[in-house]
């Protein structure tokens, strides 16, 4: 999840699993950086867009899904690297926005052309990104980061994950792309929202200032 600290950092409950301390601790003792933990988020992601555009068969949705959950991996490793591991770097808030924003665009927008409404999966694309503009802006004007809404970025990528498993049981039995559509429709209007109520939040929040 990059480099945030403090206010900046997203809440994750896995942070604190002893799975986790102990890859990150392990990562950091081998000499991985959160920058390159970070960019190998867009790998996974890329891998992922590419099985859902391109192949059809079953099992590659659920390779797909488990390449989404990679990628949430490297978004709770990296910063934990950085922070727990003492890797930070000057250009860490870069390698923290930059790839998840393409990571996101990626895998929605797969989405998208594989159930055959390309539109569908762009506009979610542009609405997620517009999530992480909200929360970013709040910050440069001094207020802590709003990681709230009902389709931040974990709930997008479950809605999503949840979408290639049932995609792949419906692959299996008919040639229908109802799941991913489903699941595009459920990301773009949950994103709707949270922009809509973090935008309230930001306004509410600077009239307090």
């Amino acid at each position: 999840m990059g480099e945030e600290e403090g206010a900046s950092r997203r809440p994750i409950a896995s942070r604190s699993s002893s799975w986790a301390i102990r890859l990150s601790g392990w990562l950091a003792r081998s000499g991985a950086t959160p920058n390159g933990i970070s960019l190998l988020s867009v790998v996974f992601a890329g891998i992922g867009a590419a099985l859902i555009v391109f192949t059809t068969h079953p099992i590659a949705m659920v390779c797909a899904a488990i390449s989404v959950q990679l990628r949430l991996v490297c978004n709770l490793l990296d910063g934990m690297v950085a922070i727990e591991g003492g890797k930070k770097t000057k250009s860490g808030p870069l390698y923290n926005e930059f790839p998840d924003r393409v990571a996101d665009s990626l895998f929605l927008v797969a989405a998208g052309y594989a159930c055959g409404f390309a539109w569908f999966g762009w506009l979610a694309a542009l609405l997620a990104a517009l999530t992480a503009y909200i929360r970013v802006f709040g910050g440069s004007v001094g207020l802590p980061q709003d990681f709230s809404g009902i389709m931040a970025k974990q709930r997008r990528m479950a809605v999503l994950t949840a979408g290639l498993i049932a995609q792949s049981i419906e692959t299996a039995i008919s040639t229908t792309h109802w799941s991913l559509i489903l699941a595009s429709a459920i990301i773009a209007a949950g994103s709707l929202v949270t922009c809509i109520t973090r935008t309230l939040r930001l306004k509410h929040s600077l009239e307090r200032l």
